[in-house]
């Protein structure tokens, strides 16, 4: 699908995206201009990268008022990244890197923080420290009421699917702790779709969207360059289909929380905000209309294409 036609004078009226999210990774720019965009498209939520509110001109302040002046929704805090199997100094270090994380999570009023895969060669691969560590971060994130959603990268030391990941989840049996899902690194590893089965989808605490505009990724060092410069949000890479039986598999499975659209693309970086959430909001649109609301009808709810006019 070719989103890049008629992104600008579009009069935006009515319509119901907020299943939908918007990453402020995704944008250029200071935090106050991103959010003014992705509100100006019709959203109602944004996911938020450490480095927008710690990077604020003004400060930490500033930035948390920014986010709550927004009247956007927080989707989630991203991202801690090497956390888990570390052990002497280097696992102390991260516990205070992890509760400084929680507590700026705490003052933007969001209830998620997202955590990746270990990449690094000094963690351990045993399963049960693993897994003991993620619950020792879910711990520490109780008293703050957040819940940790674990990612799989498909470049992972060891945790690099999400079947993975959730074999995690479910040895560290934490309340507050699930899985996040990345389609990206579905498609990125082939994993087969079938094995959403083994999910619960009340544990799934979010989902990611992005595409992008090659068949496959061959090595981890093709994924990391993909996924972190040439993403593209779903329904304009090669995968359309995938990614629309990937909703829909969701949806079927039961999940009925917050997708986020995590797109690092660095061309986006260099057009205007209004352009790259219009964009976005063309994806909603798709995966809204034509992927989850054909299949799934919901008479109910507001339809998301009301007397659009370009």
């Amino acid at each position: 699908m070719n989103y890049a036609a008629n992104t600008q004078n579009v009069q935006h009226v009515g319509g119901n995206i907020d299943d939908f999210g918007m990453d402020t990774i995704s944008l250029a720019g200071p935090l106050e201009a991103k959010l003014a965009a992705v509100k100006g498209a019709g959203f109602t939520q944004i996911m938020l990268s450490a480095r927008d509110i710690v990077g604020h001109a003004d400060g930490l302040d500033a930035a948390v008022a920014a986010v709550r002046n927004s009247g956007l929704r927080v989707t989630g805090f991203q991202v801690l990244r090497d956390f888990e199997g570390l052990s002497g100094h280097l696992h102390e270090y991260k516990i205070d890197i992890a509760k400084a994380m929680l507590d700026m999570c705490h003052a933007l009023d969001c209830r998620l923080l997202l955590v990746c895969s270990s990449t690094s060669t000094h963690a351990t691969s045993d399963l049960d420290a693993i897994a003991k560590d993620l619950r020792k971060l879910a711990m520490l994130a109780v008293p703050r009421n957040i819940k940790v959603a674990y990612e799989g990268l498909s470049w992972g030391r060891t945790i690099n699917e999400f079947t993975t990941a959730w074999d995690i989840v479910c040895r560290a049996d934490a309340p507050n702790l699930g899985l996040g899902f990345d389609s990206f690194h579905l498609l990125a590893t082939q994993t087969p779709l079938e094995e959403l089965e083994i999910l619960d989808p009340s544990k799934i605490f979010l989902v990611q969207l992005a595409d992008f505009m090659w068949n496959e990724v061959r090595s981890n060092e093709e994924k990391i360059a993909t996924a972190r410069h040439f993403r593209v949000f779903p329904g304009e890479g090669v995968h359309s289909e995938a990614m629309a039986k990937l909703v829909r598999a969701l949806h079927d499975l039961g999940y009925r929380g917050d997708y986020s659209f995590e797109v690092f693309n660095d061309d986006y970086q260099q057009i205007p905000l209004p352009v790259v959430a219009e964009r976005a909001r063309k994806s909603a649109l798709w995966l809204g209309e034509e992927v989850l609301r054909r299949s799934v009808p919901l008479p109910n709810r507001m339809r998301l294409k009301q007397n659009r006019t370009v």
